[in-house]
């Protein structure tokens, strides 16, 4: 992957990563997924928000193209 993974204080994330529009989301199940054409906006929101699960799920989960790495 290549990606800087950040950790994140969250029940469902453990860690997020950014590059180039997209979004790496690493759960703590042990899966990662990646999310294609997140603008940088949504990326630093979720960093900035003390409810991660809870915006990854209003804002990010089944709104952009997704798969697992």
């Amino acid at each position: 992957m290549g990606v800087r993974m950040i950790p994140v204080h969250s029940s469902n994330l453990s860690s997020v990563g950014y590059d180039n529009g997209t979004l790496y989301i690493h759960f703590h199940t042990g899966f990662t997924y990646w999310y294609a054409n997140v603008p940088i906006e949504i990326y630093q929101t979720l960093m900035a928000t003390p409810h991660k699960g809870e915006y990854f799920h209003n804002h990010i989960e089944r709104k952009f193209e997704y798969g697992r790495c």
